[in-house]
């Protein structure tokens, strides 16, 4: 029994997690435009959340009823298992009510997570993701696109590509409404693609010059260790190239549909978009 229920109903505060992430900004500008109270989960708020320091999470779970649980670097990494039942036991001691979690495709620690979410005794909503689009518009190949070259270990194996606004619609709709209480939704694109497909597709869009060049994942993890990335993320990013990124994903799912009634936003509308609001032009990367 959670230490501080009681009869009374508790007035609703949510915690996004990783709040100025790719799904958690959507998620909590969409709460807040809702005029729901939301506690902005990252290092530099207020009260500060880090998933590195357990001692920040205590002070960031007072008074929250409900969490999007969004783990970085990954729940794929080796020590997230760990972390996630020390997040959902303190919850749960703290009187939250309900997590939703970001989760991923194919990967086996994100399944031993989702588990332990579900056994929190909470309220859960699990939302499972492929590759996001804006992997290619605010995330690890942006640069790559800007220059006119993306140079990834990934051939012919097709992933549906999902868009970030779709998961944060979906999320926002598990935070507010119970109906999605207990539900597991595998939230992807509606269509399969190749990385060099996607290419493709932005340069369309683009109207500017965009190649694909597929290279050895020898070469992929010595680019990664050049740039000076965490050893954390070398490790995750070569794990997503090799075992997730293996065929294993490449099927379209109806989460989507599932939760909001719609379908998933298409690839193509997604790079149209973002190479309206000039993010891919070059001089961008300088201003």
């Amino acid at each position: 029994m959670p230490a501080n229920t009681n009869t009374t109903a508790r007035e609703e505060l949510i915690l996004v997690t990783t709040a100025n992430g790719k799904t958690g900004s959507r998620i909590t500008d969409r709460l807040e435009a809702m005029g729901k109270r939301v506690r902005r989960g990252s290092r530099s708020a207020e009260i500060a959340f880090d998933w590195s320091m357990p001692e920040t999470w205590g002070p960031a779970l007072e008074g929250v009823t409900a969490a999007y649980v969004a783990y970085i670097p990954d729940l794929a990494v080796p020590a997230a298992p760990a972390t996630i039942t020390a997040f959902t036991h303190l919850a749960r001691e703290m009187g939250v009510e309900k997590l939703v979690l970001l989760s991923g495709r194919g990967e086996k620690n994100a399944q031993v997570c989702e588990q332990i979410v579900k056994d929190s005794g909470m309220a859960w909503t699990i939302a499972r993701t492929s590759w996001f689009n804006q992997n290619f518009s605010e995330g690890e190949f942006l640069e790559m696109v800007r220059h006119g070259m993306v140079t990834l270990p990934a051939q012919t194996v097709a992933e549906p590509f999902v868009d970030a606004d779709d998961i944060a619609d979906v999320v926002t709709a598990a935070l507010s409404d119970p109906r999605h209480d207990g539900e597991l939704y595998e939230i992807t694109g509606p269509r399969l693609l190749t990385f060099a497909q996607a290419v493709e597709t932005i340069a369309q869009a683009t109207g500017k010059p965009l190649g694909y060049q597929p290279i050895t994942h020898d070469e992929f993890e010595a680019g990664l260790k050049a740039a000076q990335l965490p050893e954390d993320m070398v490790w995750l990013l070569s794990y997503l190239f090799t075992e997730v990124l293996d065929g294993r994903n490449a099927r379209v799912c109806d989460g989507v549909q599932r939760a909001l009634g719609r379908p998933a936003k298409d690839f193509a509308d997604f790079a149209k978009s973002a190479a309206n609001s000039g993010v891919w032009d070059r001089e961008s990367a300088v201003a």
